[in-house]
């Protein structure tokens, strides 16, 4: 590397930097910079040997070819222009920053001062120029091989209608899980042992929906306390898995780290399972206006964020996290894509959750269901065929968008899972029976326009960021004193019961209705219209202690305890999602019609009659069942019987015989049930019955 030969003009695309012909070919975007310069690097990332001026822009687009160099070259950005923050631009030559195209990263981010484009501590704050040079601290690129494109004829493609949803971060799962070497446990090859693998197929789970795993860094008010961003939403290389969960002996080879995570989806497709990332396209370390310069701040500020009209000098916060991507921008679309298809056509992953979704279809009017970047992504020949599914809320004004998602779209659905925690823990506003049965038939209210389907509706009781399932039941309040904040973080009146008692006990009788309530919750969720979302750890009743946000517990406060593993509830969660699977009904792809031609529902009281308006407003009853019909059929297939109420209810059933299926409280009950005779329901518990 003694002799660099010097840059030739090269191509102004693919960005990034592209092995190819013999070198290496870089194209950076910058739309208000006057320069980019190349900055090659040793092995080491700590000397630099030579410093190019790129050609361009072109269309935007600085570029450059050095032949005779290939993988491996470590390099790293300067870009130049004005340093005029009220005008929107933070360029400072003297930072050097991260290609945000970057394959693989090399070095460790640690938060020093001279990483800010300004100095801390000046009077004039943020509109400072610092001009320490922080090329030796700053994290680098380092050239990766050629692409080569996933194999996908063996990946296996779920229908909606079949999905499952297990929503699952690498490490928690399998870093206490017996059966997986020690040199495997919370890593992306941990996640594909066959003893992981094992439990996924016994559950019936079809869908993987991995917390992030995207290269991130620590918050600085976390690295203060010496705590991590263990689920990961603080992504910095949104091409490059982060090695934190790859194997120990990987961890400092970045294209080691990408072929463990290549091989952990290569052994899940083998295995019939599907991986979905959850990704976050809607903010960056970098913060607001305070924030460091380390990679698309310093590159062009004013294209890649949102900023405050009137004041360009301060970062429009529609997240909670300190800045906004502005994703309305074409070249900002072009970047979010091209991470998406370098993760499906590469990576091999066949979907993706999008973290505070609203954002990409932000435009200068609020949010857009037809915004460009939705336009795109859903034309896009890579994309048609991989999951899309939103968090359908971000931090704005407006930011609460369920049910306006276009096309494809699966949504997170709060409103099923307030309205089922409502209903079976007594708890919070009154749930009555018609807002429990809208949401357990996949929310028509909300999802039953143009031409979406049920299974836009992802339900779900529990996720990472929350109670977990066993929690909600066990605490009357949250318990986060261990993120150092004071309790003040996480969701305030989160819909929650403790039965009795905070916390574990040995109160038998309170245990015992815990346990009851957690099997209800389950199998309203699994039995459900709509698209089933399970939380991992929740179908072995795992406990987080009452923390209900521990984003930064690396530690066994978050990894699934399988030594106190519930074997009895995930019994019931592999029964459950069998019975789904064998009944077409459960998972039918449209909506219930009335129709004598079409798949149709009908709601009955406990007396046997069929539900009156005057029932649907009684608030005094809050027992009932419905009985699903295929479509031209002359008699019922299914009965779902719900109980919430803490006492056994004799139910009079019509239109049977039925023969009993299911019972979520693990209590026995009459298996034939004749017409005109009760059936004794158990309290806090749902029951399935097939016509015979």
């Amino acid at each position: 590397m003694a002799h660099l030969p010097d840059l030739q003009p090269g191509w102004h695309e693919p960005l990034g930097a592209l092995a190819r012909d013999g070198g290496v070919n870089f194209a950076v975007f910058s739309e208000n910079a006057s320069a980019i310069e190349l900055c090659v690097f040793d092995a080491e990332g700590q000397r630099e040997l030579r410093r190019y001026r790129l050609v361009g822009p072109s269309d935007g687009v600085f570029h450059g070819f050095l032949p005779g160099v290939g993988p491996g070259l470590v390099y790293g950005l300067r870009a130049h222009g004005p340093y005029a923050p009220e005008q929107g631009h933070r360029f400072n030559p003297h930072k050097l920053l991260l290609d945000p195209y970057a394959r693989e990263i090399v070095g460790h981010f640690g938060w020093r001062a001279e990483h800010h484009g300004y100095e801390l501590g000046h009077p004039e704050g943020p509109r400072s120029l610092d001009t320490r040079d922080n090329a030796t601290h700053a994290l680098k690129a380092r050239v990766a091989p050629p692409p080569v494109a996933h194999a996908r004829a063996h990946q296996p493609r779920r229908a909606p209608a079949e999905v499952v949803l297990y929503e699952v971060h690498v490490k928690g799962f399998s870093q206490l899980l017996p059966g997986v070497p020690e040199a495997l446990r919370g890593s992306y090859a941990g996640l594909a042992h066959p003893a992981s693998i094992a439990h996924f197929r016994r559950l019936g789970v079809t869908t993987l929906s991995l917390l992030p795993v995207h290269y991130c860094v620590d918050e600085p008010h976390l690295a203060e306390r010496r705590l991590h961003n263990y689920w990961g939403y603080n992504t910095l290389g949104f091409f490059c898995p982060d090695p934190r969960w790859a194997r120990a002996e990987h961890r400092e080879d970045p294209a080691a780290v990408a072929a463990e995570f290549r091989q952990m989806v290569d052994a899940l497709h083998a295995a019939g399972l599907e991986v979905v990332l959850d990704v976050v396209y809607n903010h960056t370390p970098e913060g607001n206006e305070f924030g460091p310069t380390l990679s698309l701040r310093g590159l062009d500020n004013k294209s890649y964020y949102r900023l405050v009209g009137g004041d360009w000098s301060r970062y429009e916060n529609l997240t909670g996290c300190g800045n906004t991507l502005h994703a309305s921008h074409p070249r900002v679309t072009q970047f979010v894509l091209d991470s998406l298809r370098y993760w499906v056509a590469e990576m091999g992953v066949d979907g993706f959750r999008f973290d505070l979704a609203p954002v990409l279809g932000r435009s200068s009017h609020g949010f857009d269901p037809g915004a460009a970047f939705f336009t795109a992504l859903r034309q896009d020949p890579v994309l048609a065929g991989v999951h899309l599914i939103a968090e359908p809320w971000d931090a704005a004004y407006d930011g609460y968008q369920v049910g306006r998602f276009p096309g494809r779209f699966l949504e997170w659905n709060d409103k099923f899972r307030d309205a089922v925690r409502g209903y079976w823990l007594g708890a919070g506003p009154g749930v009555g029976r018609g807002e429990f049965a809208r949401r357990f038939m996949a929310s028509s209210d909300v999802f039953h326009h143009g031409q979406r389907l049920p299974t836009a509706s992802v339900n779900f009781i529990a996720v990472h960021d929350g109670f977990t399932l066993a929690d909600l039941t066990s605490h009357a309040a949250k318990h986060n004193q261990a993120n150092g904040e004071d309790n003040r973080d996480g969701r305030d009146g989160e819909l929650c019961a403790n039965f009795g008692a905070e916390g574990p006990t040995d109160d038998a009788d309170i245990n015992a209705t815990r346990a009851r309530v957690r099997r209800a919750l389950l199998a309203t969720t699994l039995l459900a219209q709509g698209t089933p979302m399970l939380c991992a750890g929740d179908e072995i009743a795992n406990s987080q202690g009452g923390n209900n946000n521990a984003y930064c517990q690396d530690n066994p406060t978050t990894w699934l305890n399988w030594d106190q593993a519930d074997a009895g509830m995930t019994e019931l969660v592999a029964q459950l999602l069998a019975l789904r699977a064998a009944e077409p009904l459960l998972r039918h792809p449209r909506w219930f019609a009335a129709g004598p031609g079409e798949a149709s529902i009908a709601w009955y009281g406990p007396s046997g009659h069929e539900m009156t308006p005057h029932d649907w407003h009684d608030a005094g009853q809050r027992a009932f069942g419905a009985q699903l019909r295929e479509a031209s059929a002359p008699a019922p297939r299914l009965m779902i019987v719900f109980n919430p109420d803490p006492a056994p209810l004799p139910f009079l059933l019509c239109n049977g015989p039925w023969q009993l299926v299911l019972y979520s409280s693990g209590e026995s009950a009459a298996p034939l049930v004749l017409p005109g005779q009760p059936l004794n329901v158990p309290a806090r518990s749902l029951l399935v019955l097939r016509h015979q």
